[in-house]
């Protein structure tokens, strides 16, 4: 059952033990101060309460449909008080022909007109102000749900955008080195465009996949490593240490551009070979993944920001989390340290 039909019902059955109760009460009332027998005191509340309930489910109903703005809420006393004035007559007419013999009743009557009449038009014009109420709440919280979902198709839409700035960048390299690699070692060109299509076929898959297994996307750095692994040789060295917890996830195509931004700044600037350290554990409810690189603290650009693929990175932490502290990076001596934290959910 919908929420909508929830409330609904729920709004009906109030509705009616409100009603319910109202008739006993003044059921009662009648009996024992005008003296009337339990049967035209029943009858002249049942009826009364009746044409008041119904009355203000009109103006419910009418309300769905039209909402004066505060500057014509006039109109909605005026209808209040022409509805209250209706019920008082239509009562008066129908009590009339029911209690045609009861003389002490016909005299009640006339005389109950102005007390009625105030008293309907108190009931109508509160059910006019709770439903109008009630439908103000329910604008609201439609309007801030119009406002939420455009907000998270827009945080998608950028997040979508962010992943997709970080492909081409890799991607030309890659094909690169295979244009370099088709003329003299053929056979490793072709290997290298299987690991290339192995790679993006799963970067397509999970695109919208927003939390992934730690596991899964180690497997899917490995594939990174070794198209780069063809492309610079002997000179690139990787250590992976993680922790055994399967449960440790994290956005999926996260590593991926931390640990290219680590190789540009640890290979382009040196000759020899490097060794990049990657470690990834739980502390507490968060997972911390930690990756080490060297660099040449005299030409490397860490010493001058982050570069694109970090911030880009930073950016998608915030637009997930709504927090800034998830990316630092530190340099010390010659090894430029970058370390992420992600939040685990409960």
């Amino acid at each position: 059952m919908s929420l909508n039909a929830i409330s609904r019902t729920k709004i009906a059955l109030f509705y009616a033990l409100w009603w319910i109760s109202l008739i006993v009460l003044e059921t009662y009332a009648l009996m024992h101060t005008f003296g009337f027998g339990w049967n035209v005191a029943l009858v002249d509340t049942v009826d009364t309460n009746l044409l008041i309930a119904t009355a203000g489910y009109s103006m419910y109903s009418g309300l769905h449909y039209y909402q004066p703005s505060p500057k014509n809420a006039i109109y909605l006393v005026i209808w209040s008080v022409m509805l209250a004035v209706l019920c008082v007559g239509v009562h008066n007419v129908l009590m009339a022909k029911f209690f045609v013999n009861d003389v002490a009743y016909h005299e009640f009557l006339p005389a109950s007109h102005l007390m009625r009449g105030l008293f309907c038009w108190f009931m109508i014009i509160l059910m006019v102000i709770l439903s109008y109420t009630w439908y103000y709440w329910k604008d609201q919280q439609a309007s801030l749900k119009r406002d939420h979902d455009a907000a998270k198709l827009a945080r998608e839409a950028e997040l979508s955008t962010l992943r997709q700035q970080l492909q081409p960048h890799f991607l030309f390299n890659s094909l690169n080195s295979i244009s370099a690699l088709a003329g003299s070692n053929p056979e490793e060109a072709r290997r290298m465009i299987q690991q290339l299509s192995d790679f993006l076929r799963g970067t397509i898959r999970r695109d919208d996949q927003h939390l992934v297994p730690l596991e899964d996307e180690l497997k899917h750095l490995q594939l990174y490593l070794e198209i780069e692994k063809v492309r610079f040789g002997h000179r690139l060295r990787t250590e992976i240490t993680t922790d055994p917890d399967s449960r440790l996830v994290l956005p999926s195509l996260l590593l991926q551009p931390i640990v290219e931004n680590a190789i540009k700044f640890g290979l382009y600037d040196t000759t020899g070979e490097i060794t990049i350290r990657i470690a990834a554990y739980a502390n507490g409810r968060e997972l911390i993944i930690r990756v080490e690189n060297p660099y040449d603290p005299t030409t490397a650009a860490p010493r001058q920001g982050t570069g694109f693929g970090l911030n880009s990175i930073q950016r998608r932490l915030y637009l997930l989390f709504a927090r800034q502290d998830l990316l630092t990076t530190q340099q010390s001596e010659n090894i430029f340290v970058t370390t992420v934290k992600i939040p685990q959910p409960a």
